[in-house]
């Protein structure tokens, strides 16, 4: 039970780091940028933590992190970008509150783990929530911006499931390193072709970016890869509700953002989802079974017969 709350709470630091991510790409990062926004934010990470783990790939390593990268970053951190500069901080992270469901269902054919009841009614209230926050007429929402989002977590989602099938063979540390450097490097020549010259970067642009490349992005990810090494993939999907929730705090708290009676309910939603779905109660049952067996057994002869059955 100790390592299970342990590796939540090592997890939970990778939804609540990119929760924080909308806010500082929407206040401080330079727009219409978004390739070489990813590149920053991508490379130096990747960087940072190979010099931390000092290996390279080996074997299918080499062709398995540049799909990994492809997909988990410069894919997915371009449509952050764009996400984050066109929508506000909470609904640009609220729409990724979907993402626990399409874990489940990505999972199910793809490493053979069928979604647990619980994790299912947890991705539906989180789903819930969702749909309260966007759902209102309070604000015109920008249909790209929410594409983006969307598209994003598609992409992250199935990347992420990808990245634990192929989890054998390469550490935490190392296999994260290979995937931000390879997508970083994926996304300079595209960037160069597409935007041209980089765009100057103000003082609070440079800070920015330190703190998206090393907390939101180095950080976060050798959190949510570790997680994923630890815990049922609904698990992790659904501590990736913690992302909006942060998103939607900060907007409120930082940004002056407001939220309807109707939104803050789509919040509260989207947090049961998160306790509903962990996974505590079950494996504290399953724990509790076992140790008892040989006390019960010396005990009485005639609790054996209920024991005898798996």
């Amino acid at each position: 039970m100790e390592g299970n709350t342990r590796w939540l709470a090592v997890t939970a630091i990778a939804p609540v780091a990119w929760g924080t991510n909308y806010f500082v790409t929407h206040a401080f990062l330079p727009a219409g940028h978004p390739l070489y926004g990813a590149a920053y934010r991508a490379l130096p990470a990747g960087l940072v933590l190979l010099a931390l783990c000092r290996r390279r790939p080996r074997g299918a390593w080499w062709w398995r992190s540049a799909v990994l990268g492809l997909l988990n970053v410069s894919v997915f951190f371009v449509l952050v970008y764009v996400a984050s500069q066109t929508l506000p901080t909470s609904l640009a992270s609220t729409v990724m509150a979907v993402s626990p469901l399409t874990m489940m269902l990505v999972a199910w054919p793809l490493i053979a783990e069928r979604p647990r009841a619980t994790h299912l009614a947890g991705a539906g209230v989180g789903l819930a929530g969702v749909c309260l926050m966007l759902l209102t007429g309070a604000r015109e929402v920008n249909a790209g911006g929410v594409a983006a989002s969307a598209a994003a977590m598609l992409v992250s989602s199935f990347g992420y499931i990808l990245a634990r099938r192929w989890s054998d063979g390469a550490d935490v540390l190392a296999s994260t390193a290979w995937q931000l450097t390879m997508g970083g490097l994926l996304l300079l020549p595209a960037a160069a072709i597409t935007e041209g010259a980089p765009p100057p970067l103000s003082a609070p642009a440079l800070l920015g970016f330190a703190y998206v490349a090393l907390v939101a992005t180095a950080l976060a990810f050798t959190a949510w890869f570790a997680g994923l090494r630890h815990l049922p993939a609904g698990t992790v999907g659904l501590l990736g509700l913690l992302n909006p929730v942060t998103g939607v705090l900060l907007g409120v708290a930082i940004a002056s953002e407001s939220l309807t009676p109707q939104q803050w309910g789509g919040l509260a939603l989207v947090l049961a989802g998160v306790v509903l779905g962990r996974p505590a109660r079950a494996r504290r049952r399953g724990r509790r079974r076992t140790p008892p067996r040989p006390a019960a057994d010396d005990r009485a002869g005639r609790e054996a017969p209920s024991r005898t059955a798996p």
